[in-house]
């Protein structure tokens, strides 16, 4: 027979076991995402990789637009729009060069994080290409819309996305550019030309994206003076700054050398490139 002190003492220590099992299993499940939920969609990526950051929403379900960030450190944020427009694929087909290679190689080189913003279309053209940018954690890809049509009535001689096609041209591209095999697209959108209203901004709300604009022009469009663009660049940057820059070698081919300009000098200066996603989750933490 146990003696009644040791019958207490081993009944005590199979209640504590019981209750850390139950607190391992709790833990458990609650590491474990809950069967059925939305994991990769615009607004709402996999658990497991976290949430990105976005601005909340404006007034009357309007899409919040980021520019540049609000701090003294210096920081900035290189970008890059992967342009192609829906009607360019004959164009592509007959040799004009769309994408960069070179300049995405030069970013790695350097060690330079950066947001590529791609058209639906341009992933449709280059999925190896968008794959491979999408699965380096160097990089962060934003959506550029699918057709790279004008969100406004004027822009830069574009062609006119209606209203009422607006918001599914911007879910074409996110599934065009997942066919792609980018595994994650961050929920931030760059209107085509950067050109918006009131109305695209409501069109887009829904979606949950944060709309991305810069405050630093680059240039680059059509340059062919590699260290004129690198000039400007350095003239605007500030700290928080969003530099927009392309990645198209037939539109923009003196960009690859512009950024081997820029890198060191601004580093030299004292910053630190950065994605767009930190700038914008500073931004939500001042809020």
């Amino acid at each position: 027979m146990i003696p009644l002190v040791r019958r207490i003492a081993c009944l005590a220590a199979l209640c504590a076991l019981g209750v850390a099992l139950a607190a391992w299993g709790a833990d458990d499940d609650a590491r474990r995402p809950s069967q059925g939920a939305a994991t990769d969609r615009p607004g709402s990526p996999s658990a497991a990789r976290g949430t990105p950051p976005v601005l909340a929403p404006g007034p009357a379900g309007l899409a919040p637009v980021f520019q540049k960030g609000a701090t003294r450190e210096k920081t900035v944020a290189l970008t890059f729009d992967a342009d192609m427009t829906a009607d360019q694929g004959e164009r592509a087909e007959d040799g004009e060069a769309f994408d960069n290679p070179d300049l995405i190689d030069t970013l790695r080189d350097l060690e330079v994080p950066a947001t590529v913003f791609m058209t639906g279309r341009w992933a449709d053209q280059y999925p190896e290409e968008a794959r491979d940018i999408g699965e380096d954690p160097l990089f962060e890809v934003g959506n550029h819309s699918y057709s790279h049509y004008s969100f406004t009535r004027s822009c830069y001689g574009l062609p006119v996305l209606p209203v009422k096609q607006q918001r599914s041209d911007v879910e074409r591209a996110f599934t065009a550019i997942r066919k792609a095999g980018v595994p994650r697209v961050m929920p931030y959108f760059r209107f085509p030309g950067g050109c918006y209203d009131d109305r695209a901004l409501r069109a887009i709300g829904p979606l949950g994206v944060t709309a991305v604009q810069w405050d630093v022009v680059s240039g680059d469009a059509f340059a062919t003076d590699a260290n004129r663009v690198a000039r400007q660049v350095l003239e605007g940057v500030r700290p928080g700054s969003v530099v927009v820059m392309h990645c198209t070698r037939s539109a923009a081919p003196v960009t690859e050398a512009a950024v081997r300009a820029v890198v060191p000098e601004l580093r030299k200066q004292g910053y630190r490139f950065v994605k767009v996603s930190e700038l914008i989750e500073a931004a939500g933490r001042r809020r």
